[in-house]
């Protein structure tokens, strides 16, 4: 078979190198958590500021998932019309506008602010993936585990310097939000040279693969729903697990730290999920293996809350792992880079619609039974459909050319 390549570049390919490329992703990587979560640690503040209800302050978290579903499978689009690399700087850009309108003080532009930046994290979480495919095709795997676990750590170190940042000024949480700007405006100044490398769809390709479009792929379901149900169970763990150690015994400080520590033990399963998947001919078995992991770390939540340590470790580094995976998945079983784009928009639309859905009917139901049980079987179920997915989405298959 004749190979084939879906990508030209207008000017030759080492116009930048491999290191300041990989630099800039992992840049662009640190913009596509830090604006939206290191705002929890603000909430009580803008809510006494701006004096909003609790339920309307938890919009600003549900918000940016809303703004990621809803803008994820444009990403694709706008790769195919303007350049990977350009659009790119485009969603930093709309990163940096939405982080200073959400900062200008009132609670319009509080809301209108912050949907902007998902958007922009939104085409940055769909385009990421397809680059990774473009740029390093024999390491999608292990760089996509480092800029996940860039990923994690910038967003613990911006949620550990929220508060101090808005101690600093007497502008409080506005100055604080405001300050996250200088990542974005330091990541788009590091990512102009990329720009003389415009990647874009060639028309005129020899022997293309035979494609069709994602949506109608049940490989790209499978990939999609491993995702989804992977940020379903996240994020109601994330969003209701110190709640539910405080009902289990628990101090509001213990409950907060063992939160931090699941957070960190969510950024680590890198280091050993790389190594393993080079292993293996294809990943239904580690998928299989890590996602009845997050099984057992949830029932083990539920029956022994006494040894809560464990299990939230246990749980963090399995929902960290099926997230290396499930993007790893992306680019793996795209054919070619646009496919892989607009697999990555189909995926976190589907992933993030059930991620911002999910915490508010589990709060209903919660409300409606008075404990977590139910909580904890619904992800417990997920987890599990998570992991017979993972034997379907890890084979080693391409869209439209093997299924």
């Amino acid at each position: 078979m004749k190979p084939y390549s879906t990508i030209t570049t207008a000017t030759p390919p080492r116009l930048t190198s491999p290191a300041l490329l990989l630099f800039g992703i992992l840049l662009i990587a640190m913009n596509l958590r830090v604006p939206f979560t290191s705002v929890a640690p603000l909430i009580d503040s803008i809510r006494t500021g701006l004096d909003l209800s609790s339920s309307a302050a938890g919009l600003l978290i549900t918000l940016p998932l809303l703004a990621f579903a809803a803008v994820s499978p444009f990403g694709s689009l706008l790769a195919k019309k303007f350049g990977i690399e350009r659009s790119l700087l485009a969603a930093l850009l709309v990163i940096i506008a939405g982080i200073l309108l959400r900062s200008a003080g009132s609670a319009a532009t509080l809301y209108v602010g912050t949907a902007i930046i998902g958007g922009g994290i939104a085409i940055g979480n769909v385009l990421l993936p397809g680059l990774l495919k473009r740029s390093f095709p024999q390491q999608i795997t292990k760089f996509t585990a480092i800029y996940v676990l860039t990923m994690g750590v910038a967003s613990a170190v911006g949620s550990v310097y929220a508060i101090p940042l808005a101690q600093l000024s007497d502008y409080g949480w506005r100055f604080a939000m405001a300050a996250l700007a200088v990542l974005p405006l330091i990541s788009a100044f590091i990512w102009l040279p990329q720009l003389r490398k415009h990647t874009e769809v060639n028309a005129a390709i020899s022997t293309p693969p035979p494609s069709a479009p994602v949506w109608h792929s049940a490989l790209a379901w499978q990939v999609s729903l491993f995702l989804g149900f992977n940020s379903l169970v996240y994020y109601i763990m994330t969003t209701w697990l110190p709640a539910m150690l405080t009902d289990a015994g628990y101090t509001a400080t213990e409950a907060g730290n063992l939160h931090g520590l699941m957070q960190f033990a969510a950024a680590t399963p890198g280091l050993l999920i790389v190594p393993l998947v080079g292993r293996f001919k294809d990943q239904r078995g580690i998928a299989f293996g890590v996602s009845i992991i997050t099984v057992l770390s949830i029932v083990g939540l539920m029956l022994a809350p006494g040894f809560a340590v464990f299990w939230t470790c246990l749980f963090g580094f399995s929902a960290g792992a099926t997230l290396i995976l499930g993007l790893s998945f992306v680019s793996l079983r795209a054919a070619n880079t646009l496919q892989a784009a607009a697999l990555s928009g189909m995926a976190q639309c589907i992933g993030y619609t059930l991620a911002a859905i999910g915490p508010t009917l589990i709060g209903r139901i919660h409300d409606a039974q008075g404990n977590w049980s139910a909580t904890l079987l619904i992800c417990a179920g997920a987890a599990f459909l998570m992991a017979v997915l993972g034997l379907f989405a890890g084979r080693n298959l391409h869209i439209g050319v093997h299924a």
